[in-house]
């Protein structure tokens, strides 16, 4: 049986964190800039601590929903409601997930609709790291929580990235080849995507020996298109430097700030994977004194969460979570008191995650009932019109029941109409993911309210009591007044639970 030696993987964790907070200390005063910046040391005078970042602030909420549900109890919506508790960073795609769930709009509606801008940003691959460290040397399995993420406030590329960072963070745990490392995490993002272009653009550029300045021009000529600040060309600026870097932490964390743009962010990430590689004790003393060990937030509520104050706190929290993922899937690598023992151990073949995330439309509500889930996508997302008719396709992801079927009916506003007709059947069995799915085409009447939320009944066959739930639209043309009020919000809506860390024995991996 593969394994991690406890005080080894600690390290490794430890050195993710404070590669963290050195890179985005680092290349804070940078953001923004769209030429080659040149330095060789932090320019401000730190006193000690590191400076406030959001790529790591996210990741505290995250390790707190892992504590209170368990990592594999995570949902898209779950993982919402911590978002709306305790984070409150008035940021583009932060802000705009925020005002969408405030508005209906779930995930992943929250991160494809009114989000224009930054559904393809930066906001979602930065904060990674957590579930990397919770699956380390399992690159899917961290890519599936990525997915579960990102989708809360990105959509396409801005999901693919996180597939990317996750995936090579948690390899970098027992692979520490960079070349390789990027080889494994490019094999679970879809080919076809700005991302994998970006990547392999970054990947080419060094092995025709061209300098830092020439490789980084051609990745801005390449992604001219979607331009800076967006994720295919931060993701590529942070490809450039691990592979320019060539597995040295100082060279690494200054070639991603001097390729600017999102400087805190390639920074902090490239920081993190050298840490995860050399873990805390190889890292450079003259790079981790100046910030020490305390954590600095800025994107927190201000009460609420029982954040980590220190590093060494959020490393122990980290990797607790970690062996209590493993309790619950015993595939994982087992962390014990012996020696490292890798002998035989392949990171596990790219599963579905590619597929998952292509296949599944970022405008599917997940509607949960008691005895199934069934997924609403509302094709081209939640907008309707009056009198031009909307399809709505109805997908049985899971169903309780064996060989049961779920009656839906459609509870229209008086004027609205539907065809074939208001009701559907959607029959299905236990033995598969997808079981059943019909298409519904509404037409809908004069609305007077910028969202609204459309009933629909739905029945397990044999049983008398229904259940009702809702399915978010937005008329054409309008948004809610609510998604632009929303900066600077703080949630203090929940008590804290400092002691319930419970595990439970069942597993959900849907998404």
């Amino acid at each position: 049986m593969a394994k991690l030696n406890r005080d080894e993987f600690r390290d490794r964790v430890l050195g993710c964190w404070t590669g963290k907070n050195i890179g985005g200390t680092l290349g804070a005063p940078f953001e923004g800039t769209r030429d080659m910046v040149e330095l060789d040391f932090y320019t401000q005078d730190l006193g000690g601590d590191p400076l406030p970042n959001d790529d790591l602030d996210l990741q505290l909420i995250w390790l707190y929903a892992a504590e209170e549900l368990g990592v594999y109890h995570i949902t898209p919506r779950r993982l919402a409601e911590y978002w709306m508790n305790y984070e409150c960073a008035p940021m583009g795609e932060y802000r705009n997930c925020m005002a969408n769930i405030a508005a209906g709009f779930y995930p992943p509606l929250s991160g494809s609709c009114n989000n224009d801008q930054w559904r393809w940003s930066n906001g979602a691959w930065i904060r990674s790291e957590v579930w990397a460290c919770f699956f380390p040397g399992f690159p899917d399995e961290a890519a599936r929580c990525a997915c579960i993420d990102a989708c809360c406030d990105h959509e396409g590329e801005g999901i693919w990235a996180e597939v990317f960072t996750a995936s090579l963070e948690a390899a970098a745990f027992v692979e520490h080849d960079i070349r390789r490392l990027i080889g494994i995490a490019l094999d679970r993002v879809s080919a076809e995507s700005r991302i994998a272009k970006s990547i392999r653009t970054a990947v080419a550029a060094f092995d025709e020996k061209l300098s830092l300045a020439q490789a980084r021009e051609r990745l801005v000529e390449v992604n001219s298109e979607t331009g800076f600040f967006q994720a295919p060309l931060d993701v590529g600026f942070l490809t450039l430097a691990l592979l320019y870097g060539e597995g040295d932490f100082e060279k690494t964390v200054l070639s991603a700030v001097r390729c600017g743009d999102d400087t805190d962010c390639t920074a902090a990430t490239a920081g993190a994977v050298l840490g995860i590689i050399l873990g805390r004790s190889r890292i450079p003393e003259k790079w981790c004194a100046p910030i020490g060990n305390r954590i600095v937030t800025k994107c927190l509520a201000e009460y609420g969460i029982p954040a980590p104050r220190t590093l060494d706190e959020l490393t122990d929290r980290v990797t607790a979570e970690a062996e209590r993922a493993r309790s619950v899937n015993p595939a994982l690598l087992e962390i014990t008191d012996s020696p490292t023992d890798l002998d035989g151990f392949v990171i596990p073949a790219d599963g579905e995650t590619a597929r998952l995330v292509a296949m599944r439309s970022p405008y599917e509500v997940s509607l949960e009932l008691p005895f199934a889930r069934i997924g609403a996508d509302l094709a081209g997302g939640p907008e309707f019109e009056p009198g031009v008719p909307k399809r709505i396709r109805f997908v049985l992801r899971d169903i309780s029941c064996v060989m049961g079927a779920v009656t839906g009916e459609l509870l229209l506003p008086e004027g609205w109409q539907a065809s074939p007709c208001r009701q559907f059947v959607l029959p299905g069995t236990c033995l598969g993911p997808q079981c059943g799915e019909i298409e519904v085409e509404i037409t809908p009447a004069a609305c007077g309210e910028a969202v609204m939320f459309l009933p629909v009944r739905f029945t397990l066959s044999g049983r008398k009591m229904p259940e009702i739930r809702m399915i978010p639209l937005q008329r054409k043309g309008c948004v809610c007044p609510d998604l632009r009020t929303r900066n600077g919000d703080k949630f203090f809506r929940r008590s804290l639970r400092l002691n319930e860390r419970k595990i439970y024995p069942k597993c959900e991996f849907s998404f």
